[in-house]
């Protein structure tokens, strides 16, 4: 988009040059990423193109969403269960692993002591290791306390899994039950964050007891 100096495309242009931006790219993309890959555009105009775009496609087969402060396409949700059969081919999760997953969702950036000291019951790497494949949490740093232990945090794709904006959106899983978009690992993780007040049974899958250790 070659426009003079102090010049700005005409929106229904920069609208264009967005969708195909985000069509081709292989990622979400933040608002600054979109200006400097179009030429330096104003945070201001991409953010007015991106909401155009997103009314614009508020219809159709696959919406524009922002997850995360990225933006990406993704299938309208009345028209998730078209891609349920691939959806079904995701490793399922233990019950300990949804406990994990929500603990770190709710309490993030945590570490394996805190984790475990909510749960009641020591949790094993191998529990981690399942929810870092799966792209769901990342290392996050360490906490600067003795030891620097490790923390983990959520990712974008988390969000992108559950539906949710961002963390601050978590509450809404409620909606998302209601609305038919949870599979049976979501209904687990729902579950299993409903039962944070107590804290973990520490009672995983088959294969997984009581996650401890060895």
């Amino acid at each position: 988009m070659s426009e003079a100096p102090g010049d700005s495309p005409p929106p229904d242009e920069i609208e264009r040059a967005l969708e195909a931006t985000l069509f081709a790219a292989e990622e979400p993309l933040t608002v600054e990423k979109l200006a400097a890959h179009l030429g330096g555009l104003e945070n201001a105009a991409v953010r007015d193109g991106l909401r155009a775009l997103a009314e614009r496609y508020s219809k159709r087969g696959v919406h524009l969403v922002e997850r995360g402060k990225r933006w990406h396409f993704e299938t309208a949700p009345d028209l998730a269960h078209l891609l349920r059969r691939e959806q079904e081919q995701v490793r399922r999760l233990s019950r300990a692993a949804t406990e994990v997953l929500a603990i770190i969702a709710y309490h993030e950036p945590v570490s394996r002591a805190e984790i475990e000291s909510i749960r009641g019951v020591q949790t094993s790497a191998g529990t981690l290791d399942v929810l870092l494949e799966a792209g769901w949490i990342k290392l996050a740093g360490r906490r600067e306390v003795p030891g620097r232990p490790v923390i983990y945090a959520t990712t974008p794709e988390f969000l992108d899994h559950f539906g949710l904006e961002s963390r601050r959106d978590l509450p809404g899983l409620d909606e998302l039950r209601a609305a038919g978009l949870l599979d049976p690992v979501d209904e687990a993780f729902e579950e299993a964050m409903e039962s944070l007040g107590g804290g973990g049974d520490g009672e995983g899958e088959e294969g997984d007891e009581r996650d401890e250790e060895g």
